[in-house]
């Protein structure tokens, strides 16, 4: 799908405040109330918006402790890999996980209340998933930047 300026303004004023109306939207787009509801629909219909949340404040909610663990398999069969990923997803302290290139083989964002939730994590959960070959665990000191809004 090919966005236009007027698509490419809509996803902006939508990933800043998706809760906002399609009345304040067709104000800000100059634009029908239907052609910006049209225009939304077309959007998620082409899966360029897939899902719309709400973002919490970490601190506010007693999570704010954030880990970034690298992860290696033991070995690199598709077995062990899909597996581990099934796995991982169970997870509820795992926010995000990727597949990665480098000395490690994922790297995972995990948040916790605590250095010893974390603890527990790792020791409960992470590290009895079967073909783990090692991890590395580093802390985060401070949140520099955090976006959830992709430019385009």
């Amino acid at each position: 799908m090919n966005l236009d300026e007027t698509d490419i303004k809509l996803l902006h004023f939508l990933q800043a405040d998706s809760k906002q109306t399609t009345k304040a939207l067709s104000n800000k787009l100059n634009l029908s109330v239907t052609a910006v509801y049209e225009r939304i629909k077309k959007l998620e219909h082409n899966g360029i918006i897939s899902n719309y949340v709400a973002l919490i404040e970490k601190k506010k909610v007693d999570k704010a402790f954030v880990a970034f663990c690298h992860v290696k398999l033991v070995q690199h069969s598709q077995e062990y890999v899909v597996k581990f990923e099934r796995e991982v997803r169970k997870l509820k302290e795992v926010l995000e996980c990727y597949h990665i290139s480098g000395d490690y083989d994922y790297l995972l964002k995990v948040l916790v209340k605590d250095m010893e939730a974390f603890r527990e994590f790792m020791v409960k959960k992470l590290t009895t998933i079967d073909h783990i070959g090692s991890t590395h665990s580093m802390f985060m000191i401070n949140e520099v930047k955090h976006t959830t809004a992709i430019t385009i």
